[in-house]
């Protein structure tokens, strides 16, 4: 760290958040004592403020997140802080075109973690040689030793196969880690870092049971006592060196949409194109628009972006983890408005970076397609069928589920300009287009889609169901029941207000219907945003089971979440009304 942040790193210590600033991730985030007293030395912290380690009023918590200003990324669920890093590196080589280089520092434990190894594949395959890995190789993890303990050589061949310029060197040597860290490199360089864990305090050197515990005071004041002994100045202050200031500044205010959607009624198109058609005209005005993809783009649509603007697609392959902490790292310091798509299915493998994500306060933009039984032959295991429950439990978040092309090129166009994570929920059949194209949507603003002055049942649907809803109310009207459908257009937040006063308008009476399983999903939502109302009942239509194969419409049959199933369930919350009475 010595080495690193006064030899190595251009940065201004005074401003940790610069635009030219060589960037620093600790990986290895339960060393975040480590890296506070860094930026102690530095002066940014004052050396006073370090005994508050952990406190409730402090900022300098257990593990590093964002509301120190010299945290990019949180870490500390190990294994992302390298994902988080080659975004950051990506960004600088290729969008920023800055010379500010990024370094991470890892533990041998998480080196144990997959998404390292999709981090590396994707460094090299990109070659991003403003990128350094420090591993930190102690031997010791948190109750056993790390496989390879201290065989550096194997390290060295791993990093070495995964297309890096991997060098050993003694990570205590301060002349070793000068003269590597100083070298012309032509592809990500890893540093692997003999260390000894405690080196230099007797009764915990190389030894077990140390992992997160602090010295008795008796130890620690000898220890200081022997390392001040060998101090040789006290006076001389180490200053970094200032960085190039070739990044351009950048404004990621008001990215709008040229122009308004240009679909005509009659229109049909699935909500995946109309994502992938919205995000390419977006970007057609706003160079800072960025998308990534897990080689699903010809399925999410992705592809129209890629097509249109190239030097600004990022194919991430199948490595969805590390595809999240890629997109993270490309919106760091806000310098690139960041949308990433897979099937919304993927998604679930990677939660824990999403977790990560809103940890670490970033703005990132999700699109998961392919979601329900509504994608039809491929089978269940391609069908999103958690993502909202998942999404609905993440803090920062803001979830769409648009129902047509253009509720889709607006969902878009507000994600960009919405902080926190925002996903979209796209669908894979053609639908109608049912909204005008100078029709306004707001986040957390429901849409009534059709009613009368003498409503019997309020239903709401999104996406595909949206849909069976529309076409339920048309079979109804013909047996003289009237219903009022309702378009949440985001999950999360829940119109409550619109919920329930058209609710009272139906005596109280709503349908959820949902392509999604019935824990976490839209009837949940709407369950909480009622709860409190006396007289509101709530039937909820959602897959109660694993699917299977089969046709959409037959799918939608089979798990009761289409027109049919819609008509039967008014039928039925009617007549239980009227046997109440």
């Amino acid at each position: 760290m010595s080495v690193l942040f006064f030899h190595t790193m251009k940065y201004r210590p005074e401003d940790p958040r610069n635009p030219n600033n060589d960037r620093f991730i600790l990986s290895k985030g339960h060393a975040a004592p480590v890296l506070y007293a860094v930026w102690a030395e530095t002066g940014y912290l004052k050396e006073n403020e370090l005994l508050n380690l952990r406190k409730v009023d402090s900022i300098l918590e257990g593990h590093p997140v964002p509301k120190q200003q010299f945290v990019d990324v949180a870490t500390g669920s190990l294994g992302q802080g390298l994902g988080a890093a080659c975004g950051m590196a990506y960004t600088g080589k290729y969008f920023d075109k800055a010379s500010y280089r990024v370094f991470c520092l890892l533990g041998d434990g998480e080196l144990s973690e997959g998404s390292v190894w999709e981090a590396m594949a994707f460094a090299s395959y990109y070659q991003l040689d403003n990128l350094v890995a420090i591993l930190d190789i102690n031997r010791l993890g948190q109750s056993d030793p790390a496989p390879l303990q201290h065989h550096v050589d194997k390290y060295q061949r791993r990093c070495e196969a995964f297309g890096w310029h991997a060098i050993i060197v003694d990570g205590h040597s301060v002349e070793e880690l000068c003269k590597v860290l100083s070298q012309p490199r032509h592809q990500p360089v890893a540093i692997i870092a003999k260390t000894i864990k405690g080196k230099g305090i007797p009764v915990a050197e190389d030894k077990m049971g140390w992992h997160g515990k602090p010295l008795t005071k008796d130890m620690a004041d000898s220890v200081i006592k022997e390392l001040q002994s060998r101090i040789i100045s006290c006076n001389k202050r180490l200053y970094p060196a200032p960085p190039n200031e070739d990044a351009s500044p950048v404004s990621l205010r008001n990215i709008r949409m040229p122009s308004g959607p240009s679909y005509k009624p009659g229109d049909k198109i699935a909500t995946r194109k109309a994502y992938g058609m919205a995000l390419a005209k977006l970007g057609r005005y706003n160079d800072h628009v960025v998308a990534l993809d897990g080689d699903t783009k010809n399925s999410t649509f992705s592809e129209l972006f890629k097509n249109e603007h190239p030097n600004r697609y990022v194919e991430c392959y199948i490595a969805e983890q590390n595809m999240v902490s890629v997109a993270i790292g490309c919106a760091v310091r806000d310098r690139n408005v960041v949308f990433a798509s897979t099937f919304a299915a993927f998604f679930t493998r990677a939660f824990d970076q999403l977790r990560m994500a809103a940890i670490s306060e970033s703005n990132i933009n999700l699109c998961g397609s392919h979601c329900g039984v509504s994608i039809g032959e491929d089978g269940p295991s391609q069908m999103g069928l958690e993502d909202l429950a998942m999404f609905r439990a993440i803090p920062t978040a803001t979830i769409f589920y648009p129902s047509d092309g253009v509720s889709t090129e607006k969902a878009v166009e507000l994600a960009a300009n919405t902080k926190g994570l925002c996903f979209i929920r796209t669908s894979r059949p053609e639908n109608n287009i049912i909204y005008s194209c100078n029709e306004d949507f707001h986040v957390g603003q429901a849409k009534v889609v059709y009613k009368t002055n003498d409503d019997h049942v309020t239903v709401i649907g999104a996406g595909v169901t949206l849909h069976e809803a529309l076409a339920a109310a048309e079979q109804l009207k013909k047996e003289r029941i009237n219903i009022r459908v309702i378009d949440p257009f985001t999950i999360k937040p829940l119109d409550s207000k619109t919920i329930i006063d058209n609710a009272r308008a139906t005596r109280g009476r709503i349908i959820t219907v949902e392509d999604h399983y019935y824990e976490g999903g839209l009837g949940e939502a709407v369950c909480s945003a009622v709860v409190n109302e006396t007289g509101f009942t709530v039937h909820r239509l959602a897959v109660s089971q694993v699917p299977r194969s089969g046709k959409p419409h037959e799918l939608l049959r089979i798990f009761g979440i289409d027109r049919d199933a819609i008509t039967q369930a008014v039928r039925k919350v009617l007549s239980s009304s009227a046997n109440a009475k």
